[in-house]
């Protein structure tokens, strides 16, 4: 019943007392976030979403407030991660604020405030039909792997966690839990922001690789496939 019906609303009510609450804090975001990356203070990016009747993820743009700056080497290509990595960036992650504009993905309709993180579409691609049953749901702002370990989690057991959340049923009082739990490890602790030895977390297609469970042939396969959704949705 709550799942079906009353998620939803509770979603919607709770995104919209966070925008209002937190407004002044978004304007002094977007301002000194347009300072400190010299440009556009925000981040999107095409992520899948939940599946539609059809069985296909719903791709979109999820709205983050920007951690990593434009720049680019003389070639053209960005910089690595920890080049592009700001004081300022790093400050929006270690507190979660760069989090915060998701609410209007809740507003919208795109996420829920509890459920599977979402993930690139590149990570989407090396996902078995098993695991993208994840997308059965619409993803979540926090879930169930982000308060057991959050980026410093195997991808089988972050997806895994995934799934749990689902198959044990979703309830009112288990997402009040999470949220509880995201609070205080998220904003009180602040465990678990980044993966151990990387300064951004790896990506699903890059972990095969790296742990022998998918070739070099397979893994640009997947890596073209997820090429053209990106391009199919720009267009």
């Amino acid at each position: 019943m709550y799942a079906k019906f009353f998620k939803r609303v509770f979603d919607f009510s709770a995104a919209l007392l966070a925008v209002i609450i937190f407004s002044p804090l978004y304007i002094v975001l977007t301002v000194t976030g347009a300072f400190a990356m010299h440009g556009n203070p925000f981040f999107l990016q095409h992520r899948p979403g939940k599946k539609d009747k059809h069985g296909k993820e719903k791709i979109f743009k999820l709205i983050k407030f920007r951690t990593m700056s434009n720049k680019y080497d003389d070639k053209g290509n960005l910089l690595p991660d920890d080049l592009r990595l700001n004081k300022y960036g790093k400050f929006l992650r270690s507190t979660s604020l760069d989090e915060l504009p998701e609410a209007f993905n809740i507003l919208k309709g795109d996420m829920s405030v509890i459920g599977p993180r979402p993930q690139l579409v590149r990570d989407m691609v090396f996902m078995t039909e098993d695991q993208r049953r994840r997308h059965d749901v619409r993803p979540g702002l926090s879930g169930l792997a982000q308060i057991n370990g959050r980026n410093n989690i195997t991808w089988e057991d972050k997806l895994g966690f995934d799934l749990q959340y689902i198959d044990d049923g979703i309830t009112f009082l288990g997402d009040v839990k999470i949220i509880v739990l995201t609070v205080v490890k998220a904003f009180v602790k602040r465990e678990n922001i980044s993966q151990n030895g990387f300064d951004t977390a790896e990506d699903l297609g890059d972990y095969l690789l790296r742990e022998n469970k998918v070739n070099d042939e397979e893994y640009k396969m997947k890596m073209d496939e997820s090429k053209k959704i990106a391009y199919f949705e720009v267009l």
